[in-house]
């Protein structure tokens, strides 16, 4: 009886405790049976360790009903309340005033001291230098100095960045082969190490090994002798305390962001170190170019590059890092092995620095300008335009062709990996494998030497210009001579086009391109014809072996057939090549059989593709082009079909339209008309009741897909940029007396535009409802779409919402206006200034509606913090929860 009794007693969860009149015991959450009961304190406590405001198992979130004073009055009085509202005045003008502080020293002296320092330091004069000072607290050009001095801290804190990156990199890899003999040299010359006690370390690790059997009372003694020889001076150093205060610096900290006042030391270390930095990579390398420069007499032609500073800096660390290299031998000589393994990193940290700007600099823009020569006739134009333009603006003439060159590198890149997957290892020896997981541009950068990265970037010099001058200026020479009417494209338009040049690009943008390149069949297409053109050369020069493998890339062993004959002298080439870039033995080749006239087959291959190049290239250039341009002529309805810029005599004028969108346009064609095919390919060993089963499906599915995105591509962009147009477009650029104009095509694409912005923030943004449609309607996807959910979830609260948006104002302005006002004036400025009065309207009422809460919050803190004793929990009511479930 007792045992029951026990059993059915209710306790605390977290204490396993009964509850007391002064501990009485609370059910706060929907948990029932034995876990049901918790104590508020126990509660509070596992609150404060959890950091959670709900209960772990069933989440519901727990409730307090606060217990005030009994003397606290109904209202506050007035005296409370202005007390309250002063002491948050004060707060926020304390935090205001702070990070006003925080602000002017990181965003605004940091970056003016970093400027005007670098321009005294430039100067090249003592006058500069002494004003220096006065300069400093100079008020004019401030915002220009500023932007300047942004860019000059950037620069300092990458330079930073690297070389702490650089340090992790030769830590963890090593150093050049030569600076570890420089280390062995060192620790050869250097004394024996002796400990504290006057013994050499290998005799007390003999002796350490020894002892491990004595006594432990022994080992103590020994212990406490060592101390006293010490001094105790190991007992005042303790490593936690620098791992504690390597913690306590964090951001806030560090930037000032914390409230305190300490933000302003590091500014100072901040401006001492950017001082420093520009003196050791910008004033040193800049004067040691400039001496070099007029040894050789080229300092006229640097300064006719209109990039004469950057030149100079470059000529600059390349002589320092001679100066590093002469006097790494010199301290060898005369035995300075701890200088000369400091002038060795010095002259790994130049090396290194250089080539990553000739790699992602130079070689970039070098292929970008030769890309730009070898289409030239493309689009019949000239060395001298191109001259003229860059006289014009030399920095964007050289951006723009390093980007050009950077996406010409990048998809090369891609396409070698995808011709790594489909090869023989070891076919492409003479191309580095950026998809190997031990390979490391920076650690090949520290270890090889400089003349090998010198013949390596001339091989990738001369393995792009090829493949520019076979895709690029070979196809469109031919082109010209077959089809001499094709060319050029046009790339200027007139101001007569019926097509908006703004509305076409942010539609390519926006819509083609982002639904043409994020589909992965685009380059499983591309890895299947490749593979089967492999084959195709493979089995006409019969070099299978060679080309794709034993198997198509299975290795002999694998594929069951007999260990093919060892490698050839080319092949053996191949693999030290390999292992030599890997620094490994090499791993990735794979033998083959090697056929008769082998020379000559490796020949024929290098026609091939050759012929192929040019062929894709020649296709790739007029296919999509060809289809574009029909496609717009059908669009432009009444205009001849868009062709070249070419001079006639008759009197009508053809229509200009850029060749980026034609070539959208007919590359989207191709892309679905390829992906029909592959569809219907698909289908076909299915059978013919599949098949049309399948065509049923997918015509249902298109039909969905066409209803849905006329909805939400079609009408609420137009709505979205109508409206945009309207409240913010129209009032700020067409003047009071004028009509506005209202192009519906350019409001749809900005509108577009407008509404993946949208998107973008409702989904940055907290839980609604409209985010919860969005994520649905993603989730779904298009094959598991419904059009029901679309429509009532997600389009009609939109649509309603910028239809009465559009509708109300204009409904006021041309229908009840005119009943009370009949000045045409007058009611032309309220039909003009009503979209944006609006507007205002709006924000005012969210802002004085955002402020009422502000004050009901601020009133609750006052009332909490002058009256509030304490807080109790609230029970869960389990009869009203099934009350609601019920009805």
């Amino acid at each position: 009886m007792m045992d029951s009794e026990l059993s059915n007693t209710d306790i605390c969860r977290v204490c396993r405790s009964e509850g007391l009149p002064d501990r009485p015991l609370f059910h706060p959450c929907i948990c029932t049976g034995s876990i049901k009961w918790i104590h508020q304190e126990c509660l509070m406590q596992w609150m404060r360790y959890s950091r959670k405001e709900y209960c772990e198992l069933c989440s519901y979130r727990f409730s307090f009903t606060p217990i005030y004073s009994p003397d606290m009055p109904r209202r506050l009085p007035v005296k409370d309340l202005a007390a309250g509202l002063l002491s948050s005045i004060g707060t926020a003008i304390k935090y205001w005033l702070h990070y006003t502080l925080v602000a002017i020293a990181w965003l605004g002296i940091v970056p003016l001291t970093a400027c005007r320092i670098y321009r005294a330091l430039f100067a090249g004069t003592v006058d500069a230098i002494l004003t220096l000072p006065f300069e400093l607290l100079s008020m004019e050009n401030l915002a220009s100095d500023i932007f300047q001095g942004c860019f000059v801290v950037t620069c300092t804190l990458f330079a930073f960045a690297g070389l702490v990156w650089l340090r992790e990199q030769i830590l963890h890899g090593g150093g050049p082969d030569w600076l570890q003999r420089d280390n062995v040299g060192v620790a050869e010359d250097a004394p024996p190490p002796v400990l504290n006690n006057n013994i050499p370390e290998d005799v007390e690790e003999n002796n350490g090994q020894e002892a491990e059997v004595a006594p432990q009372g022994e080992n103590q003694g020994d212990q406490q002798e060592e101390n006293e020889v010490n001094g105790g001076e190991d007992n005042n150093w303790i490593p936690m305390e620098w791992d504690r205060a390597a913690e306590e610096i964090t951001w806030e900290r560090l930037l000032g962001l914390d409230g305190s006042l300490m933000f302003l030391e590091h500014v100072f270390w901040v401006i001492s170190l950017n001082t420093l930095f520009i003196l050791i990579f910008a004033y040193s390398p800049y004067h040691m170019g400039l001496m070099t420069l007029s040894l050789v007499n080229m300092r006229e032609t640097a300064s006719a590059s209109h990039f004469e500073g950057l030149l100079t800096t470059l000529v600059g660390y390349c002589t320092v890092g001679l100066f590093f290299v002469f006097f790494h031998r010199v301290a060898g000589v005369l035995g300075f092995y701890k200088a000369k393994r400091v002038l060795g990193l010095c002259y790994v940290v130049v090396k290194v620095s250089m080539l990553s700007v000739v790699e992602i600099g130079i070689l970039p823009l070098v292929c970008g300008w030769w890309l730009d020569i070898c289409s030239l006739a493309m689009f019949d134009a000239s060395l001298k335009d191109r001259e003229s333009s860059f006289s014009a603006a030399p920095g964007t003439s050289i951006f723009i062709h390093w980007l050009i060159g950077m996406v010409y590198v990048y998809y090369f890149a891609s396409f070698v990996l995808l011709l790594r997957e489909i090869l023989r290892p070891g076919v492409l020896w003479f191309l580095r494998n950026f998809n190997d997981p031990d390979f490391s541009p920076i650690q090949e950068m520290i270890h090889l030497p400089i003349l090998e990265h010198i013949r390596k970037l001339l091989i990738s010099a001369v393995i792009f210009g090829s493949v520019v001058l076979l895709m690029l200026w070979l196809p469109i020479r031919i082109l010209k001579i077959l089809l001499p009417s094709f060319l050029p494209y046009t790339v200027s338009l007139n101001s007569e086009t019926q097509v908006n040049e703004l509305s076409l690009e942010l539609l390519l943008l926006q819509v083609i391109l982002p639904a043409l390149l994020e589909q992965s069949h685009t380059r499983i297409w591309l890895k299947g014809l490749v593979r089967n053109w492999c084959r195709a050369v493979a089995w006409i020069l019969n070099i299978h072996s060679y080309l794709l493998g034993n198997s198509d890339g299975q290795s002999p062993n694998e594929a069951g057939q007999p260990v093919a004959n060892p490698p050839e002298p080319g092949a053996g080439l191949g693999a030290a090549h390999h292992a030599l870039l890997m620094m490994e033995p090499p791993s990735g080749f794979q033998p083959y059989e090697r056929p008769s006239f082998f020379v000559a087959r490796l020949v024929g291959l290098l026609i091939l593709v050759c012929v192929s190049l040019v062929t894709f290239s020649l296709t790739a250039l007029t296919l999509p082009v060809w289809l574009g341009r029909r496609v717009m002529a059908l669009w432009l309805v009444g205009a001849p079909p868009p062709g070249p810029q070419i001079a006639t005599n008759s009197a009508q004028t053809e229509v200009k339209v850029h060749e980026l969108y034609t070539a959208a346009c007919g590359l989207y064609l191709c892309w679905l008309s390829a992906r029909a095919v592959t569809l219907v390919m698909s289908w076909l060993p299915q059978g013919r009741a599949a098949m049309i089963s399948r065509l049923k499906q997918w015509c249902i599915l298109g039909l969905k897909m066409m209803i849905a995105s006329t909805i939400l591509l079609g009408v609420i962009p137009l709505l979205f940029g109508m409206l945009l147009e309207l409240v913010v477009i129209v009032p700020l650029r067409v003047p009071i007396h004028q009509t506005p104009i209202l192009f519906i095509w350019q409001d749809w694409a900005l509108g577009v535009l407008y509404t993946k912005i949208a998107c973008a923030v409702t989904m940055m943004g907290p839980d609604w409802f409209l985010r919860a449609a969005i994520e649905r309607a993603y989730r779904d996807g298009i094959r598991d779409m419904h059009l029901s959910f679309i429509f009532r979830q997600l389009a009609a609260p939109v649509i309603i919402s910028f239809g009465l948006a559009l509708a109300v104002p204009y409904v006021l302005a041309y229908s009840i206006v005119p009943v009370f006002v009949s000045n045409l004036q007058m009611r032309n400025l309220v039909a003009r200034r009503i979209y944006p009065f609006l507007l205002l309207l709006g924000v005012v009422g969210a802002v004085v509606v955002l402020q009422i809460r502000q004050f009901k919050k601020l009133y609750e803190h006052i009332k909490n913090d002058k009256y509030l004793v304490g807080q109790r929990l609230v029970n869960y009511d389990h009869r009203k929860a099934k009350s609601q479930t019920a009805t």
